[in-house]
């Protein structure tokens, strides 16, 4: 593949470079895009898989589903090729490294930075599952981390649409035996929370610095996958925030009921997790006293045909036969749902949880106390309601509002408290700067702990140096520290006019032309000898017909009246047979210019040098008082005629 591509032009516009990549079923190559003039990648399918039928599904799949996609933390795809002979994706050129290669070197990744990358992940993931796109082959493998932190998810070959595919027992599924969710695993039905599986395992190994699942073959680790559980991530690794941990592992539950529902759930998580580190979620789920067993799946596996090891690009399981009644399981859902809501019911009434009984009580002052004293004390009587927000002259953690206040009324016990707990985590709305001063909007940022960059634009319809608007937009909630772009107004955009031509025009008429123009003279004039008389303007800068703003100063040169002087030479050929000294005489327009004594035969050639500055002179060359040479110079095209 290599002999044959390398230094080869596909299509006649991509100059094909390098090798950068290999895999399963293509290879990846750097090249040059000649028509747009930038770098690409190009992805090829390997010339074996041609005739096979599931390969180049996959191949036309991935295509077709990264051209749906446009978002910045998914690679992009520029042109597509499905020809006979060769088929090629060309995409954006992503110059990093995977994520794999970088928490190999790392060993462990810290955890701000894993939910950094985490971040981004989710973002793609619900950029594609909101155009009801599953990707289902997350792994670090295929997500390509940039110098500058940022994530781009790859490789969408096995994704699906969903809606438009559904899974029978004799279907089979692909995927990354360490990071496949359970029913993929056994041929279930995927959805999107196939997806949060896998980033719960890429989550789990950047934390870690190893997988959850890790055996001799795939088979092995397709068994644990369906049932074992996972080590606590505090066990591996005891500096792992507890919240953490419940968002890795709820994103790893067997049963895709008890994930999150969705990508955006999860990152809501996460966003709760970034404002406040030490929050605990305490995730109940549901525990199966006689789970469901799996062998009989996987030993249909290992007596198939097919081998598999740990270094394989995906694995095949197949799907078990469904055991339950639906109907059966609706029924004692239901009945289930009667009972936990008819003791609800019978408690909420018994301690007041619907306000019907409980006393009144004062709302004590909690501002300037640690939350988490007031949380885990048993001192208050109160349902509590955490918000965050940031005050950078208050230690993180302190109570600094609080709703409602102390002393403003009495409330029943086991009511809601609203506390505000500072933290440098928190995301704060961005306050609407709109019509405020720079300096007010610079003062307003900066109390609410944010950066700032403030940008100067023009506008017709805003005072100067007020602020037009925000970005992100106003009422946006971001994290405290964030930069915000300030855009200020610097005024209307200054009116545009043409530089007149006015060379060749006396120096005043050329003032009052500009002038009448809105511009400007410059105060130095520049003065240059010229066959011009003087004053009379030779060039302007700018160029005329120039389109420039109202006020710009243009530079004027113009002649100073003093003539050009010009040199030219005339080459006088002097007798070859005369050998003796004579005398050698050249005249001017009649006036006597030069006197020699040469000897004609030695000398050969004699130049004489004639200026001036315009119109025509003559010249006459005299040898012993005998006119020998006529010649006619004309300063104007700097030419000599020979006249005699």
């Amino acid at each position: 593949m290599i002999d044959k591509y390398a230094g080869k032009r596909l299509d006649k516009r991509y100059e094909i470079r390098e090798l950068i990549g290999t895999g399963g079923m293509s290879v990846v190559y750097s090249a040059f895009d000649i028509l747009e003039k930038r770098l690409v990648a190009i992805k090829i399918l390997k010339d074996e898989f041609l005739n096979n039928q599931d390969f180049m599904r996959r191949f036309k799949n991935e295509s077709r589903t990264i051209a749906m996609l446009s978002h910045p933390n998914i690679v992009k795809v520029f042109d597509v090729s499905l020809g006979d002979k060769i088929q090629y994706i060309v995409m954006e050129y992503v110059d990093g490294i995977t994520l794999k290669e970088f928490i190999s070197k790392k060993e462990k990744v810290k955890w701000k930075d894993a939910i950094f990358f985490t971040g981004q992940i989710l973002d793609a993931l619900s950029h594609a599952h909101k155009r009801g796109i599953i990707h289902r082959d997350i792994k670090p493998q295929n997500i390509m981390l940039l110098r500058d932190g940022t994530i781009k998810v790859t490789d969408f070959g096995i994704s699906k649409y969903l809606g438009y595919e559904t899974y029978t027992l004799t279907d089979k599924t692909i995927g990354s035996v360490h990071y496949i969710a359970p029913e993929q695993a056994k041929g279930g039905t995927t959805d999107e929370r196939t997806d949060i599986y896998s980033v719960g395992v890429l989550l789990y190994e950047m934390l870690t610095g190893t997988l959850p699942f890790n055996a001799d073959n795939a088979v092995s680790v397709a068994i644990m996958q369906l049932q074992s559980d996972p080590k606590p991530l505090r066990e591996l690794d005891a500096n792992i925030p507890e919240g953490l941990e419940e968002i890795t592992l709820k994103a790893m539950q067997k049963n895709s009921r008890f994930r999150y529902s969705s990508i955006d759930d999860m990152m809501e998580a996460i966003n709760e997790f970034k404002k406040n580190p030490s929050i605990k979620f305490d995730y109940n789920y549901f525990v199966d006293s006689a789970p469901t067993k799996y062998i009989d799946v996987i030993d249909s596996v290992k007596a198939s045909k097919r081998n598999f090891d740990l270094d394989d690009e995906s694995a095949v399981i197949s799907k078990e036969q469904s055991r339950s009644s639906k109907a059966l399981s609706i029924a004692i859902g239901v009945g289930i749902s009667v009972l936990i809501f008819t003791a609800v019911l019978v408690s909420g009434l018994l301690t007041g949880w619907f306000g019907l009984t409980g006393k009144d009580v004062a709302v004590p002052n909690f501002i300037g106390l640690r939350a988490s004293d007031i949380v885990d004390g048993k001192e208050y009587k109160f349902k509590w309601n955490l918000k965050y927000a940031y005050d950078s002259l208050k230690p993180e953690g302190i109570v600094i509002d609080q709703d409602p206040k102390a002393g403003i009324k009495k409330v029943k016990e086991n009511s809601e408290i609203t506390l505000f707990v500072n933290s440098s985590g928190a995301s704060v709305a961005l306050p609407n700067l709109k019509g405020k001063t720079e300096d007010v909007a610079k003062s307003t940022l900066k109390d609410a702990g944010f950066q700032y960059e403030v940008l100067y634009v023009e506008d017709g319809e805003t005072a100067k140096g007020v602020v037009i608007g925000t970005d992100p937009d106003a009422g946006k909630e971001i994290a405290v520290n964030s930069t915000v772009k300030l855009f200020v107004s610097k005024g209307p955009a200054a009116k545009t006019v043409v530089v007149p031509n006015v060379v060749g025009k006396s120096l005043n008429e050329a003032v009052n032309e500009i002038s009448r123009k809105n511009l400007k003279v410059d105060s130095e004039i520049i003065k240059e000898k010229s066959e011009k008389a003087k004053d009379v303007v030779l060039k302007i800068s700018p160029l005329p017909g120039t389109e420039v703003k109202e006020g710009t100063s243009v530079k004027v040169t113009v002649s100073s009246g003093e003539a050009i002087q010009k040199s030219v030479a005339v080459y006088v050929d002097l007798p070859k047979d005369v050998t003796k000294e004579v005398s050698l005489k050249t005249y001017i327009d009649g006036v006597l210019d030069s006197s020699k004594t040469v000897i004609p035969a030695y000398t050969g050639t004699y130049t004489v040098t004639v200026k001036g500055s315009n119109g025509k002179k003559t010249l006459i060359v005299n040898l012993d008082g005998q006119q020998y040479r006529l010649y006619e110079i004309d300063f104007d095209n700097e030419k000599v005629d020979k006249l005699s």
